[in-house]
């Protein structure tokens, strides 16, 4: 698997703590930034994960920010991603079982670099569940061809 992360200046340093538990796991990742705790644009990160996810590029794809609200919209507007906003052991493992998930987003002013790294773990070795929930994505996928939306098209 080959992930996507990115941070906003709020998501840095969670950013860098999720980056040693992928190194543990022996995930490969490309850090798309932000590189400091200097201020910064979230939808200028959210947006190239997202991008590099939906092309096919990278398989998955974490983004923090301070409440991991704002990068959770951005990556959304990409037709073909499913992000979901995590902070709890639950629901990391039911966004994947369930919803398919592919890029999730944390709060780092929200949650710990411990609760981060179980939940980042789950995510990544949790596989969907397909069968039923199968036919909700598709639905999502209808509603992404409604409006004009198609999986691969940027600029939402």
């Amino acid at each position: 698997m080959k992930l996507a992360i990115a941070a906003d200046h709020g998501g840095f340093s969670l950013k860098e703590s999720v980056k040693k538990k992928l190194d543990a796991m022996g995930i490969a990742y490309h850090d798309f930034g932000t590189y400091s705790e200097e201020s910064v644009d979230y939808p200028d990160y959210g947006i190239k994960v997202a991008e590099a996810v939906a092309s096919g590029e990278y398989q998955r794809g974490i983004l923090v920010c301070g409440t991991g609200l704002g990068m959770s919209i951005v990556a959304n507007k990409v037709p073909g991603i499913r992000c979901a906003l995590l902070h709890d052991t639950f629901s990391a493992k039911a966004t994947r079982e369930h919803n398919d998930t592919n890029i999730m987003a944390m709060g780092a002013r929200v949650i710990g670099p411990g609760l981060a790294d179980d939940i980042v773990e789950i995510w990544l070795t949790t596989e969907f569940s397909g069968g039923r929930h199968q036919k909700r994505l598709d639905k999502i996928a209808d509603v992404e061809k409604r409006y004009g939306q198609e999986e691969g098209v940027t600029g939402c």
